[in-house]
């Protein structure tokens, strides 16, 4: 059994095989959490979720790049192109907490700070991402935080909220992008690391995963993007997390099994699912 703790089926991409796209996961024995990144997708993630007894979860946030409204354009690698479209949302704390009402819901995210699409608006980002930490500790909740190219003020972020919330704070840093000083800074905070299909296609991660413990790191796919071969081109969904799983295992010379029974126990413990 594995568990993607970092999907999007509540994206577009999948409007069209949504039912679908859930029973292969399931049928693989592979639950998720479908992430949201504004409350429209929030929403989304939280009226999928209810619709099956166990196996699909919800986290609701607000991410940073719909503080304002812009099209980007991102090339990942010659597979993938990524483009999209995000609108100016301003994150009202009462309508999340009441979304979060429902018991589906296992996590406040994804929320954060991200100065590679936007570095115009960092005290904005800065000041919602707090609010969404308060949230998180207010309702006992795990956070799932988003960081692109913004470690260092996210980290002075987290440890200034740990003395205000303690063991209320913790959660995981989807798409883990640090190097190993980040990584033992956001475990000491309690906090996991997230590891996708990045980590199939660069070489970048192989150090860290080699010197940190198993029992810190669960994996994802951040479907529908960044898609592991053998399916690398494609539109990523939740099934394909196995193979993040094996690339795990193949770099830490240990049986996927292990790597299986360990990121799940560590996703369940989490999320509390």
């Amino acid at each position: 059994m594995l568990i993607d703790t970092h999907a999007h089926l509540n994206f577009a991409a999948f409007k069209d095989d949504l039912a679908e796209t859930i029973k292969r996961s399931l049928d693989s024995d592979t639950w998720m959490i479908n992430v949201g990144s504004q409350f429209s997708t929030s929403q989304k993630a939280v009226e999928i979720a209810s619709q099956y007894e166990k196996g699909v979860y919800a986290a609701i946030g607000l991410h940073p790049i719909h503080l304002e409204t812009q099209e980007r354009k991102e090339t990942i690698d010659e597979n993938e192109e990524i483009e999209f479209t995000s609108r100016e949302e301003i994150f009202n704390p009462e309508n999340y907490k009441k979304l979060a009402e429902n018991p589906k819901v296992v996590a406040i995210g994804e929320a954060g700070l991200d100065y590679f699409h936007n570095k115009n608006n960092k005290e904005k980002q800065k000041e919602v991402f707090r609010q969404q930490i308060k949230l998180a500790a207010e309702l006992d909740l795990p956070l799932i935080v988003h960081c692109r190219e913004a470690n260092a003020d996210v980290i002075e972020i987290l440890k200034e909220a740990k003395k205000t919330h303690k063991e209320k704070l913790r959660g995981v840093i989807h798409c883990f992008s640090g190097g190993l000083p980040e990584a033992r800074e956001y475990i000491a905070l309690d906090f996991l690391l997230g590891f996708n299909g990045i980590i199939t296609f660069a070489r970048d991660y192989d150090k860290i995963l080699l010197e940190i413990g198993l029992e810190h790191a669960v994996v994802e796919t951040d479907c529908p993007y960044l898609t592991p071969p053998p399916h690398r081109g494609k539109r990523n969904e939740p099934a394909y997390v196995k193979h993040v799983a094996e690339k795990i295992a193949q770099i830490k010379q240990i049986s996927v099994t292990e790597v299986e029974k360990t990121t799940t126990e560590n996703a369940k413990k989490l999320f509390n699912i």
